[in-house]
């Protein structure tokens, strides 16, 4: 992967390419961000151009032998470690690499979501286990096969735990020409002993301008589409992507719509709607769900008289404002906000939709028809 392929993050770029110009690459840089801004694909590009044959001031060149085997992942001096799902035939990482070259080759932008699918993991539970640990330390106590500087990429080292300071040594005092390269999304998660051990390179979110630059290039949306995909993403490609490759959903007038069912009590609209919505797909549904959440927060802004902070589209913040003068308060807000949160939760974990959009549904009414609110809810006002 070339750093040209990496969408935005220009000032993380040079500085990466400086620290190789000057011959000041720290053996262990830990790239921390939140979801989707690109830390993977841009741990990658820094590996290849570090080990790239004939590199330019700004780029790998993509074509010597070194960087056609990174752009397949299968250079025998770049290493991967990530969290698994363990089961009988898969005790380490590299029993599943093949399936995570896949992921790559199809999108370097992953979250752990993804990798679960790729998996077909279901609901296990994931972790960088004592024995990948072991696997790490073998691999890296070999001679490089062709590269100057061996690479090893962690993944999510927020899921090593304690069998994580069994890394403590090597990573301290590494065989030459040795380079960690941590990606993590949660600094509270990383065992301290290892934290101090890196240098941390902070990746910030990816401003919106540049996710609906790519939106409308790489979808063909209009830049009201773009505008609202990237609202709803924050800053996270991956959600991004999720958003635009579903273009055809509007989650905006069939939210808004739902609302409307709630306040008007019109219960045979609800079950059809229901009906709709348990056909939809998990991710349809979740994406429905968080689109719902984050349109509820800007209303609730839009009725704490923050107009200036709301972000919705020009179609959407009408239908916003109408919605928050005459259906919605705060409380209400607050409330369908939680019954959502906890939706979008069962969801994740395969409950029955049908169950769950009728049970959201009823509460709709409850909360926005009949003003009554669940046990529990936070007033914000008196």
């Amino acid at each position: 992967m070339q750093f040209k392929e990496i969408v935005g993050q220009e000032e993380i770029k040079r500085q990466l390419i400086q620290t190789v110009a000057e011959n000041r690459v720290s053996h262990a840089q830990l790239f921390l961000s939140a979801e989707g801004t690109g830390s993977l694909p841009l741990a990658i590009a820094y590996a290849q151009y570090i080990n790239c044959l004939d590199k330019s001031d700004t780029d790998s060149c993509g074509v010597c032998s070194s960087c056609r085997k990174y752009e397949r992942y299968i250079h025998p001096d770049l290493h991967f470690s990530y969290p698994f799902f363990a089961s009988k035939d898969v005790k380490i990482a590299v029993d599943v690499l093949e399936e995570w070259r896949t992921m790559l080759l199809a999108d370097p932008y992953v979250d752990l979501d993804i990798w679960r699918q790729q998996l077909s993991a279901d609901n296990k539970q994931a972790n960088i286990n004592i024995a990948e640990c072991h696997d790490i330390i073998k691999k890296l106590s070999y001679k490089a096969f062709e590269a100057e500087t061996k690479v090893l990429i962690m993944w999510l080292p927020e899921y090593l735990e304690k069998e994580g300071n069994s890394l403590l040594k090597i990573i301290e005092e590494p065989p030459a020409n040795t380079l960690f390269l941590l990606v993590a999304n949660n600094q509270e998660h990383i065992l301290s002993t290892l934290l101090s051990r890196t240098q941390i390179v902070k990746i910030p979110k990816l401003p919106s301008p540049v996710i609906e630059n790519y939106l409308v290039n790489s979808y063909n949306l209009s830049e009201e589409q773009a505008s609202t995909y990237s609202f709803l993403a924050d800053g996270n490609l991956i959600e991004a992507k999720l958003q635009a490759a579903q273009a055809h959903n509007d989650n905006a007038e069939v939210f808004a719509e739902w609302l409307r069912m709630g306040y008007g009590n019109r219960v045979p609209d609800l079950v059809t709607f229901v009906d709709q919505a348990a056909s939809w797909g998990r991710e349809n549904q979740k994406n429905f769900l968080k689109y719902g959440i984050s349109f509820l927060r800007e209303c609730s802004l839009l009725m704490s008289g923050a107009d200036s902070l709301v972000k919705l589209p020009a179609r959407t913040l009408e239908t916003a404002q109408k919605l928050s003068k005459h259906v919605l308060d705060l409380n209400m807000a607050s409330a369908i906000i939680t019954e959502l949160e906890q939706a979008h939760y069962h969801i994740e974990r395969n409950a029955n939709p049908k169950i769950l959009f009728l049970d959201v549904s009823l509460q709709l009414v409850k909360i926005i028809k009949f003003k009554t609110l669940p046990k529990g809810t936070q007033h914000i006002y008196n």
